[in-house]
């Protein structure tokens, strides 16, 4: 498969139907955005007008009575001194968060989609937020006590760190889901680095979690000042480098002809974007996809005003725009939750949701051709080789089953697990055996039951890096089950299983549904995928917000793949459900076999397309929800097991579908051994390491599909 810029792309650079053949400066001087002119400047002052009105009603809003009129007397001195001291060191301070931030992150946005030609680049889909956020967090367990430019400084390098990983593999202008999902593989990598050490250290880490969601609130104008200097050094850069990008714009080999150098233009405005949203970050908080909605808000006004298409008016009008953005999020955040409520819920989380959805409007711009993941060319491998395969992954699923068994805080032996199933052994064994073993089950049968729905997902949708997790479906899983988690603490599990299933039913409804025009393509398959699993994320984190400490921390422990506290009751509708599974799938291979070929083959032969998707994809909802309600959020799952399934015994689903089983088994299985054994007596869920396990293996798979590419 080959990775194609999607149509919509254009409209990111700077000048109109660009082209990458080579102009010389006349032509270059001809085809070049017109001249800013009265249109431009009517815009910037309308949209900078928009800015200051929201910002005059942020700052009435607040816990304190403080309204207009107080808020002016404080800044002509007038006001009593409680109203002077909420305005002076509360209100003004968060407004002002609010508009760096926003213009940071908007500009940042601009800057990055114009350079790589690609409308979804943004500090998000870069990992840029992420990689800052987890830096700072490895900052804050070493115990040091950094000032806030040196926090600026460890957050510039995480992010710039994964802003290269993703360039890398995604390549400056060449496909949008290719770097969408090169962003979000790194960024749920990142997440579980930086979700282990919150559980790990919770006493240096606290707070960092609420903070991870993206605040403005602040204390006084003290960040506000001291990054206000980073953020204008980055904007100025950027700024500066405006001109090199409209020759960008015209082609690579345009702006060579002209004297332009390509490479060193896009590693200075990539740095500068960079530290643009380490100044962001460090001052609020990594705040979701800012960077993505105020160039997409900004785009449309080119057809009204062309003059747009310069790169100088459209960082600026970004910046704008992601202020703008910001306090509109902001008032709406204080104006629907309340002044007391909305102290808590982190402004951040109310972008997020707004940027899911831009996301998923994107997606239906951009054009599919032939997807985003590399070609699988798979030879025919022997009856005799699968019977191996098998063998050899039937003894690894025991050894690993017996491991999860025999060791974790206390190890024991199997005598005493022999003692201990005929009823004999004493009440410490017999305790840390009857904790231990519905783990074990829990975590196995999971892994297999995410296993088999990667499988048919990828086989439904044609696409081998399709998975539950990265297409929303474990999100909404997720999320319903954190519903049930936070709302009713006593809930049996059979009433998680029951609102995990919901919410992975209307999770995979919104992503199939939509992306079910043309035949699932894979561009907008993954792009809504990606939207619906941020919206999920966003949810989840607002839920988290709110409840009680002690629910906040038992849903954090459930979202990171923990077996922990399982007993044999919640491994049954797991195990239910993996039997129904294995049953349908192992009776319609061939019918997968010929649902993932093509469009025609399946009609010719009589199969009905729609029906045979509604089936498999409905089966594979069910285990996803069914997998999520026994043992937490997993992913990356159902990416690797069937994708190492393929590789090892071809691409028949009678030998897929089993192989991919027991594989997934035995990864999650081993995940859970690892989590409880290797830092006892402290644990770590087994979705935190199956997305460290996983992340370099989708980084690997991005890799060899850019490789094959440029071959």
């Amino acid at each position: 498969m080959t990775v194609t810029e999607p149509a919509a792309a254009a409209d990111a650079r700077p000048v109109a139907d660009a082209s990458p053949v080579a102009v010389g400066p006349q032509e270059a001087r001809l085809t070049a955005p017109p001249r800013a002119g009265l249109g431009a400047v009517v815009v910037v002052f309308a949209l900078a007008a928009v800015v200051v009105l929201l910002a005059l009603v942020d700052v009435t809003q607040g816990t304190a009575a403080v309204g207009p009129r107080e808020v002016w007397r404080a800044l002509t001195g007038s006001a009593a001194a409680g109203d002077a001291s909420v305005v002076v060191a509360s209100r003004l301070p968060r407004m002002a968060a609010a508009i760096l931030v926003g213009v940071a992150l908007g500009a940042a946005g601009a800057a990055l989609q114009t350079v790589s030609r690609n409308v979804l680049a943004s500090p998000d889909t870069l990992a840029v937020n992420a990689g800052a956020y987890a830096a700072l967090a490895v900052a804050s367990v070493t115990g040091l006590s950094l000032p806030l430019v040196a926090s600026s400084g460890v957050a510039f390098v995480g992010g710039l760190l994964a802003a290269g990983v993703v360039l890398a593999l995604s390549g400056l202008g060449s496909g949008s889901v290719r770097l969408v999902l090169a962003g979000s593989a790194l960024a749920l990598g990142l997440a579980s680095v930086t979700s282990a050490l919150l559980l790990l250290f919770p006493r240096e880490t606290a707070g960092l979690y609420q903070w991870g969601q993206g605040s403005v609130g602040q204390n006084g104008f003290s960040s506000v000042a001291q990054m206000a200097p980073v953020v204008l050094v980055g904007l100025a850069v950027v700024l500066l480098m405006t001109r090199r990008l409209d020759a960008l714009g015209l082609g690579d080999d345009a702006a060579r002809s002209v004297g332009v150098d390509v490479r060193t233009t896009r590693v200075v405005t990539v740095v500068a974007s960079v530290l643009l949203s380490a100044g962001a970050v460090t001052v609020a908080g990594p705040i979701g996809f800012v960077g993505l909605c105020a160039p997409a808000f900004v785009r449309p006004l080119r057809r009204l005003v062309p003059s747009v298409r310069r790169t100088w008016v459209f960082v600026s009008l970004a910046g704008l725009a992601g202020a703008a953005v910001v306090l509109a999020s902001d008032v709406l955040l204080r104006a629907a939750v309340g002044a007391e409520a909305s102290v808590q819920v982190p402004t951040g989380i109310v972008t997020s949701i707004v940027g899911a959805l831009v996301l998923v409007a994107l997606a239906f711009r951009a054009a599919d051709h032939g997807g985003s993941a590399p070609t699988e060319q798979h030879r025919v491998v022997s009856r005799r080789r699968v019977v191996l395969v098998l063998s050899a992954l039937g003894v690894v699923l025991v050894g690993v089953a017996v491991a999860g068994v025999l060791l974790g805080d206390a190890v024991l032996l199997l005598g005493d697990v022999a003692n201990w199933a005929t009823g004999r052994a004493g009440p410490v064994v017999g305790y840390v055996l009857d904790t231990r073993v519905p783990r074990v089950v829990a975590a196995l049968l999971a892994g297999a039951a995410l296993a088999l729905a990667g499988g048919l997902v990828q086989s439904v949708t044609r696409n081998p890096l399709a998975e539950p997790s990265i297409l929303g479906v474990s999100g909404g899983a997720g999320l319903g089950a954190v519903v049930a988690v936070t709302t009713v603490p006593a809930i049996s599990g059979w009433g998680v299983a029951g609102a995990a299933f919901a919410g992975a039913v209307v999770a995979a409804v919104v992503v199939f549904g939509l992306a079910s025009r043309g035949g699932f393509p894979q561009n907008r398959l993954v792009l809504i995928g990606v939207g619906v699993a941020a919206a999920t994320a966003a949810a989840i984190s607002l839920l988290i917000v709110l409840t009680d400490p002690f629910n906040g921390a038992k849903a954090l422990t459930w979202l990171s793949g923990s077996t922990y506290g399982r007993s044999f009751a919640d491994s049954v509708p797991v195990a239910l459900v993996l039997v129904v599974g294995l049953v349908v799938a192992g009776a319609s291979h061939r019918r997968l076999d010929l649902v993932a070929l093509d469009d025609d083959t399946p009609r010719l032969l009589g199969v009905s397309l729609s029906r045979s998707r509604l089936l498999f994809l409905s089966l594979a909802v069910l285990l996803t929800a069914a997998a999520v309600a026994a043992v937490g959020v997993v992913g990356f799952v159902g990416l690797v097991a069937p994708h190492a399934a393929r590789a090892l015994v071809g691409a028949r689903h009678a030998r897929v579908l089993p192989v991919a089983v027991v594989l997934g088994a035995a990864l999650v299985g081993l995940a859970d051994v690892l989590g409880r054994t290797v830092i006892a007596p402290a644990q770590l869920g087994a979705g935190l390491l199956t997305a460290l396990i996983g992340t370099p293996y989708f980084v690997w798979l991005l890799w060899r599909g850019r490789a094959a590419r440029q071959r």
